[in-house]
């Protein structure tokens, strides 16, 4: 799995079993989502390009390395995904924003795509495909498959929990995408939750049912 990074770093691990907790309340589930994004961000970015210039110091002259030209958009997968891109913009604060709103019909299992909005030049850009859990994996699929469609120069995935059963279904429609997680989880259930997972992301996020 080499495509496959889970961070093993104390604070993630901390942050997330408070995620975990069922009594987490709304304003802390967001605020943990922002945090724990902001650090698969970081790993998710090592390999961004740099180049030296000349910077004066109060001291002296400074051969030092600054970002060379990334070019970087963000693509939350509505709505859970829109809670992680402030924790990613913490780091990229000139990244652009594109918008994917996609759900998987319960009735006839089929993906429904009922948004799309991206930046007009996102075919230049190296993409990060925001969405907190893979779970079945069907949904954050069909979201590569129509970024893809764009063209852009690279596709990278971050989610927070996934569950073995979705990873593998992402990994066997994109294997060469690089995927980001906090956790690895046991399993599903019968209704496509992860276990033991966070519950439903998008309800514990905004409070609704």
């Amino acid at each position: 799995m080499n495509n496959i990074h889970i961070t093993e770093h104390p604070l993630v691990q901390h942050k997330l079993t408070v995620m975990r907790d069922k009594d987490t309340g709304a304003k802390e589930f967001r605020e943990l989502v922002c945090e724990i994004t902001t650090m698969l961000g970081y790993e998710a970015t090592k390999d961004i390009t740099l180049t030296e210039i000349e910077v004066q110091t109060p001291v002296a002259t400074a051969r030092s390395k600054v970002v060379k030209g990334a070019k970087l958009a963000l693509v939350p997968v509505l709505r859970a995904g829109l809670q992680m891109v402030d924790g990613f913009l913490n780091l990229v604060p000139a990244a652009k924003v594109g918008h994917l709103g996609i759900y998987r019909d319960s009735e006839s299992g089929e993906n429904v795509e009922y948004y799309c909005k991206m930046p007009v030049d996102v075919s230049e850009r190296d993409v990060f495909v925001l969405d907190p859990l893979i779970a079945t994996g069907h949904s954050v699929v069909a979201a590569v498959d129509k970024v893809k469609s764009f063209n852009p120069r690279s596709i990278k995935l971050l989610s927070i929990v996934a569950s073995p059963e979705g990873l593998d279904v992402f990994r066997k429609a994109h294997p060469e995408v690089e995927v980001y997680l906090a956790s690895l989880d046991e399993g599903l259930t019968e209704n496509g939750f992860i276990i033991p997972g966070v519950g439903d992301a998008g309800n514990r996020l905004y409070g609704t049912k």
